[in-house]
């Protein structure tokens, strides 16, 4: 069975990438067939992986503009086991995507939905299809959020078009969860950001928090996850605790402790 989880929040710099990048490679490294799907054309996904960004190249943007492209020409199978990207066209311009259903039918045309245990989409923080054709595509959203004030407001209006999508074109879109990044409990305003988000969407929706963690950086910079790049940094062992976090969450809404 697969799970297709939309990694996504409208304020850019919120740790949508990193967490794409060090979730997924926690879920390969248990043995999770993984994909990460990089529908951000930044592409910051792309790179912490391993692969550079080549407009060339057969991307997940292929789908948006050539007619009957098939989404597995763009699988690239990464160097860690278990792990793959379709990669990111940085130099692809949004407002070409027109129908908000593309994504989930090239997963479901491709035969990828069946391939995979687990379908990590990182998405554009702006509002327009290619955030919309993520959502439309996923079982779950995570948001990861920075605790700062603004971070209120832009799930906020996440949270909107959430609720539009699942209750117009996805009625099975479901919030998995929310993730304080670059968190340190001891500042008293990350306390209160994240109270406050826990206050208004349930403390059973906040996960575990990513401190603020150097090794992060560095490991982007080696495009390399964090769980190889430094695997004993706190970096690594909170995204150990929030992918243990996240599984048991989704499994325990499937009703069963199984997870292998």
């Amino acid at each position: 069975m697969s799970f297709v989880i939309a990694i996504t929040n409208r304020k850019g710099g919120t740790g949508k990438s990193t967490t794409t990048v060090n979730l997924a490679a926690e879920f390969a490294a248990r043995g999770k067939k993984t994909v990460v799907i990089d529908l951000d054309t930044q592409a910051h996904a792309t790179l912490g992986l391993g692969f550079s960004p080549n407009k060339n190249s057969s991307t997940v943007h292929s789908l948006f503009c050539e007619p009957g492209f098939s989404l597995g020409r763009a699988l690239l199978r990464t160097k860690w086991d278990n792990l793959f990207l379709i990669p990111a066209n940085p130099m692809f311009e949004h407002g070409k995507v027109l129908n908000n259903r593309t994504l989930r039918e090239a997963l479901l045309a491709s035969g990828i939905i069946e391939t995979f245990d687990f379908i990590l989409i990182d998405t554009p923080p702006s509002l327009d299809s290619l955030l919309l054709n993520a959502l439309v595509a996923s079982d779950y959203i995570l948001i990861p959020f920075l605790p700062h004030f603004l971070s209120i407001e832009g799930i906020k209006g996440l949270a909107r078009v959430f609720l539009k999508i699942a209750s117009k074109e996805n009625p099975s879109l479901k919030l998995l969860g929310l993730v304080p990044v670059m968190i340190n409990r001891r500042i008293q305003q990350h306390k209160k950001v994240t109270e406050n988000v826990s206050n208004q969407f349930g403390e059973n929706k906040v996960f575990p928090g990513i401190r603020t963690d150097i090794k992060l950086v560095e490991a982007f910079e080696a495009h390399t996850p964090i769980k190889f790049h430094s695997p004993g940094s706190r970096g690594a062992i909170d995204y150990e605790t929030l992918a243990n976090e996240v599984l048991e969450e989704i499994y325990r809404r499937l009703g069963t402790l199984e997870k292998n």
